[in-house]
């Protein structure tokens, strides 16, 4: 019993350095999705440029989640931001994946 006491008494609360990263790249990730969504339902010459906008948006993204997973020293749950990361970059994979769709697409109906 004390030991579940510890635990509980040394959870972060609050945003720290590390979670403020997480954050940015979430964000980042997010237009991403957004753009490669706005992408997929636009025609013509929108539909490429659009896709393009959101696959470099999705990169930058991972770039950011990335190299907060690989600097982060916590567990999750400490305040490392390290969660932030791994769902900040499974949304920056979907918004890369949304970009090359549009990209693609955009390809094919020229």
């Amino acid at each position: 019993m004390a030991n579940v006491t510890v635990l509980l008494a040394s959870a972060v609360s609050g945003i720290t350095s590390g979670r403020a990263q997480s954050l940015v790249g979430l964000a980042v990730a997010l237009i991403g999705v957004t753009l490669g969504v706005l992408a997929l339902r636009s025609t013509g010459s929108k539909r490429r440029s659009r896709g393009i906008v959101a696959l470099i948006a999705g990169l930058i993204g991972v770039a950011l989640s990335g190299l907060r997973l690989a600097t982060a020293t916590g567990a999750i749950g400490s305040g490392s931001g390290k969660l932030g990361a791994i769902v900040a970059l499974v949304v920056g994979l979907i918004g890369v994946a949304l970009g090359w769709l549009a990209i693609a697409r955009a390809r094919r109906a020229s």
